[in-house]
């Protein structure tokens, strides 16, 4: 007698397709939300550039495709829903990781290139890291498109409208999932939360389906305690996990927000790995940074003290204009400042005076709608090896120009100074000197800034000395005596940024290679013949 074959088995569930539907709608979601929280588990350490968005979409897409080949071919062979919502168990609970085992993976990725190579840090870091972090997950989020193809269409008649609702639930999926982290989870409970919140979806998707088959308790179970003990892991490290000694750290929108305070001042930075932002000396003395060397702005009017009117763009905490108010009582300053989170900063920590306005605004196009003149205008909008390139070429500068005063002076703080001839910062010089008749640079002492000043008045330098001479405050004069010493002209060149053409990211990664060459040479010595060890040890 022959046995009886086994009745194909009943999957309740997808007896409805409006779960295959929900499926691939929250996929698609989940897809888009990772993506963005990439952009800001990555930016706190290799910035938010063009280069690092290039690399996250092109890492992504890289995934999406190879788990859309594989998931296809999986499905053809072996159709069990079974097999795709476990890998939807799986995907959500590494991507409940990210955040805790993430950050380890970025600051051991990073450690070990920053001693090995010496050129392209930033794209081989925040490639590897996006690699390391985010394919698989990914890869697994990819095998669902093709897969539900295979479970929802019942016949040829109505395969294609069955996928173009299919394609239609996970875009608008992916839409929802673009705007909801950005405007809402990250800036409201922060990018941990963002990825606990919606690999609890993807694990909620597949939890329901495997309840409503009465099979894989296993699966939930062990799926249920990884994501619970992945999600309390997840709020445990900070950006800079390593540092017990911040008084703050924070997101908003734009920004990784950073505070590191002591009884003598308070310091800002957007970034784990470059530099600071912004710093408040609470004693009043100057900073010992370049907002210092940018006091010559003022100095460089014909009459330095008196009712004046200055624009900052990029306010950041107001450092600029907490100096400018104590050396130059009369001066009028009106801040433009993009992220309201850090004006909040400003005047929490940084003592920032309320009576400044501050305008929450692109700098380019506050200028843009207003008419207003200044005498000074200050552009302080470069943080760290993020450079806005919309505030980078000539268009911008023109229209700077076409806001100052007869005779009034654009200051530019440029950061991370190339000593290459093709720089990122001989490309801005060259740009500002084919707009400015007069224009002149000083490097900022034990530091990697350049301060730039700009204007149509040929004597601001020869201004600047004789105000120097009759300045009432010993601090100030003796400050504005280094500056006048250290003044270069700038001639202008050919290497010129435009609104078409700016490679400014390019350009920023080459300065980053040039520093760790410089900076790290010692420890990239020791390594290669010690190893690890040789670093530890010094």
């Amino acid at each position: 007698m022959k046995p009886t074959p086994a009745e194909p088995r009943a999957y309740r569930i997808l007896t409805h397709k409006w779960y295959l539907y929900l499926t691939e709608f929250f996929a698609g979601m989940s897809v888009m939300a990772a993506e963005l929280g990439a952009s800001r588990l990555l930016a706190p350490y290799f910035s938010s550039s063009q280069i690092v968005w290039t690399i996250i979409i092109g890492t992504i897409m890289i995934a999406m495709a190879l788990g859309n080949l594989y998931g296809g071919r999986s499905a053809d062979k072996h159709p069990d829903p079974d097999k795709l919502y476990t890998r939807m168990l799986i995907a959500a609970v590494w991507i409940a990781a990210i955040p805790f085992l993430g950050k380890l993976l970025i600051i051991l990725i990073s450690g070990l290139l920053v001693v090995t190579v010496s050129t392209g840090f930033l794209i081989w870091a925040a490639f590897l890291s996006c690699m390391a972090v985010f394919v698989y997950p990914l890869f697994l989020l990819g095998t669902v498109t093709p897969s539900l193809v295979k479970f929802a269409v019942g016949s040829l008649e109505d395969s294609g409208s069955t996928v173009g609702r299919l394609g239609a639930a996970n875009t608008i999926g992916s839409i929802i999932g673009t705007f909801v982290p950005t405007f809402v989870t990250i800036p409201a409970v922060g990018t941990a939360a963002t990825f606990v919140i919606f690999s609890g979806i993807l694990l909620l998707l597949g939890i329901v389906y495997f309840l409503s088959e009465h099979r894989g308790r296993a699966k939930i179970a062990v799926s249920a305690v990884l994501f619970a003990a992945a999600s309390a892991a997840a709020f445990l490290l900070g950006f800079a996990f390593w540092d017990q000694t911040l008084t703050l750290e924070d997101e908003s929108v734009y920004n990784y927000l950073q505070v590191r305070e002591d009884d003598r001042r308070a310091v800002l930075s957007t970034n784990v790995l470059f530099g600071v932002q912004s710093v408040y000396i609470k004693d009043d003395a100057l900073t010992g940074m370049y907002y210092d060397y940018a006091l010559a702005a003022p100095m460089m009017l014909g009459t330095p003290h008196a009712a004046h009117n200055m624009l900052i763009l990029g306010m950041g905490t107001g450092t600029y204009a907490t100096q400018c108010r104590r050396y130059f009582d009369s001066m009028e300053m009106t801040g433009v400042e993009i992220d309201e989170k850090i004006t909040a900063l400003a005047h929490e920590y940084f003592a920032l005076d309320s009576s400044i306005p501050v305008a929450t605004y692109d700098g380019r196009a506050f200028l843009s709608g207003t008419d207003q003149k200044y005498d000074i205008i200050m552009v302080d909008a470069y943080q760290d090896i993020t450079i806005p390139f919309q505030m980078s070429t000539q268009e911008f500068f023109r229209a700077v120009k076409s806001h100052l005063t007869e005779n009034g002076v654009m200051v530019v703080n440029m950061n991370m100074i190339s000593q290459r001839e093709n720089g990122i910062n001989v490309y801005l010089q060259d740009t500002i000197a084919s707009v400015f008749g007069t224009v002149y640079i000083a490097d900022v002492a034990k530091s990697t800034n350049r301060e730039l000043f700009a204007s149509e008045n040929p004597e601001i330098a020869q201004i600047l000395e004789n105000n120097l001479a009759a300045e009432p405050d010993a601090e100030l004069a003796q400050m504005m005596r280094l500056v006048s010493i250290q003044l270069m002209p700038a001639a202008a060149g050919d290497r010129i940024l435009t609104d078409d053409k700016a490679p400014v990211e390019l350009l920023g990664m080459q300065t980053i290679d040039d520093m760790i060459r410089s900076e790290l040479a010692y420890y990239k010595k020791r390594f290669l013949s010690d190893g690890i060890s040789g670093i530890i040890n010094g």
